[in-house]
């Protein structure tokens, strides 16, 4: 495979050659730069610029050249231990991994290789989820359909995670606005999915907005990207640092504390200024800097906040 920095070795005879051996032009273009690979290879078999023995030669170059170009790319597919997966265009862009859904599937692939680790830790965590934990909670993450390694052009080896798609759900990262109602019904929600997971012996470890679904009508909420769990996180979330507590940046360690920490976070930003002060102090409970001080059993939590809150929105 040739990339795009080499397109400019080649020789007039050598580009020609890989021109008229393509079939389409991501073989001329592996590292997907599209323009800047086609205005490489122009310069190389472009008419004008080679002398009048090899024009009519760079003429039948240019115009498969060009035809390769126009052409519409075809759509990758990745085949898993199941089925295939057809590779679209990008339905949402994670942390690590940009996502493709195919139907019901969502296919997520990291962009870079040395993640894989990371995308084995949302595997095996979401197993251990649907192995260990109350059938009846599964709801509160997306099913594991498989995970598998795949190879692209450059021989690059990553792991693929394939899980259910949510359908009309939406990241919390993107709900501008939330009525103090809607908030503590998400509240309820976050605590009782953490307490089913704490409860199967996981901790998620980077509860933050872009990493839970709602659905605002269902009241339905789905805790998503399991890469970080575990009791020793092997990354974290760079660009949100400031939401972690300190056991998490000092010491690289995590449990169910941590996950309410940055749950009563999340809940915090979310509802601002509008927070009763019976709920700011129940938060400020939740936050201390020592997990040892914090509450450690979110079930138990859930209760404790239903004591506080109206009834209308415990549903």
């Amino acid at each position: 495979m040739i990339t795009t920095a080499r397109i400019e070795t080649l020789s007039f005879e050598e580009a020609v050659g890989q021109i008229a051996a393509a079939e389409s032009f991501r073989e001329l273009d592996v590292e997907r730069s599209g323009g800047r690979a086609y205005k490489k290879w122009a310069k190389l078999v472009h008419p004008d610029a080679v002398g009048a023995g090899r024009r009519a030669t760079a003429t039948d170059a240019f115009a498969k050249l060009s035809a390769l170009y126009r052409q519409k790319p075809e759509v990758p597919v990745l085949h898993g231990r199941r089925r295939a997966y057809r590779m679209g265009e990008v339905f949402a862009h994670g942390d690590l991994a940009e996502l493709y859904a195919d139907g019901q599937a969502v296919v997520k692939i990291p962009r870079h290789p040395g993640d894989s680790d990371l995308m084995e830790v949302e595997a095996a965590t979401l197993q251990r989820l649907w192995r260990n934990g109350d059938p009846r909670f599964r709801p509160y993450a997306a099913r594991l359909i498989e995970s598998f390694v795949y190879e692209d052009e450059r021989r690059c080896r990553r792991r693929v995670n394939v899980v259910e798609r949510q359908d009309g759900m939406v990241s919390l990262a993107h709900v501008k606005e939330a009525a103090p109602q809607e908030v503590l019904w998400i509240w309820r929600r976050l605590l009782t999915g953490l307490g089913w997971a704490h409860r199967a012996g996981v901790t998620h470890g980077a509860l933050l907005e872009e990493h839970v679904l709602i659905h605002r009508e269902m009241r339905g909420l789905v805790i998503i990207d399991w890469c970080y769990a575990g009791h020793r996180p092997r990354a974290i979330v760079k660009a949100r640092q400031s939401a972690y507590p300190p056991e998490v940046l000092n010491d690289r360690l995590a449990g169910p504390a941590t996950d309410i920490y940055m749950a009563t976070g999340l809940i915090t930003r979310l509802m601002g200024s509008r927070m009763p002060e019976p709920l700011r102090r129940f938060a400020a409970g939740c936050t201390y800097d020592a997990p040892r001080m914090r509450p450690q059993d979110a079930w138990a939590l859930l209760g404790e906040l239903d004591d506080i809150i109206p009834q209308r929105y415990r549903n």
